[in-house]
């Protein structure tokens, strides 16, 4: 039994992504366009947002390592390179309400405490709150893409039937056209489906760093709470 000659053009024939864009529908040609760039987006935001991660990682660790083998912490903190080292900047707010405070004529200790705890707080959810905004772009992707995709297969598909009268529609004549359609949904699958994994992985990164960075502030603050009982 042989098969009809659509199915058997199908079989011998592999898809090709170039000629199913070219001979789509102008509007799903533009959606199709819309998508690639979105994928191109997502990834040039996951490969710098990775380095960065990495870079700030290595950066924090040399910081701290060296912040604690200090003896003179505030000299350290003054001497020490500015550049983009968030711990460094936790540190900064730390140090600077500490000289605030202690400048005080009636310093009182518990107010100390309590206020360090905010200055350091208020920078660590800033810097986490910096680098998650980053990512925006990959959930907006990861959620929009495929509903984007699937507009540009409703529009084609509905093309396609539209163009077609009850006598001359038949399988063989419409099929290279719903594959043109479908395809629109199956590239906004292709941006989606990387830029949620990596909205999800890199998330946690950033609250593992946000963990990292609070850790430290504890330990400032643990550190400058002796400094006070010492008084």
């Amino acid at each position: 039994m042989s098969l009809p000659a659509f199915l058997a053009g199908s079989a011998s024939e592999p898809l090709n992504p170039i000629r199913l864009f070219m001979n789509a529908d102008l509007v799903v040609q533009v959606v199709m366009g819309g998508l690639l760039l979105a994928s191109l987006w997502v990834w040039s935001t996951i490969i710098a947002f990775s380095w960065r991660m990495a870079k700030l990682s290595r950066r924090s660790e040399k910081y701290e390592a060296e912040f604690w083998e200090a003896e003179d912490i505030e000299g350290f903190h003054k001497d020490a390179p500015k550049g983009d080292i968030p711990v460094a900047r936790v540190a900064g707010a730390a140090l600077g309400e500490w000289k605030r405070s202690r400048s005080l004529r009636k310093p009182d200790r518990e107010g100390i405490r309590q206020r360090l705890a905010l200055a350091m707080g208020t920078v660590v959810e800033g810097e986490a709150d910096k680098l998650a905004a980053r990512l925006n772009i990959l959930a907006t992707v990861g959620s929009a893409a495929p509903f984007v995709g699937l507009f540009g297969t409703v529009w084609g598909i509905m093309r396609t039937l539209s163009s077609y009268s009850q006598a001359s529609f038949t399988m063989a004549t419409v099929a290279p056209e719903l594959s043109e359609a479908l395809f629109a949904t199956a590239i906004g699958l292709f941006a989606a489906i990387p830029a949620v994994i990596a909205y999800n992985r890199l998330g946690l990164k950033v609250n593992a760093f946000e963990s990292r960075m609070q850790r430290f502030a504890d330990l400032f603050h643990a550190t400058l709470s002796r400094e006070l009982e010492v008084e």
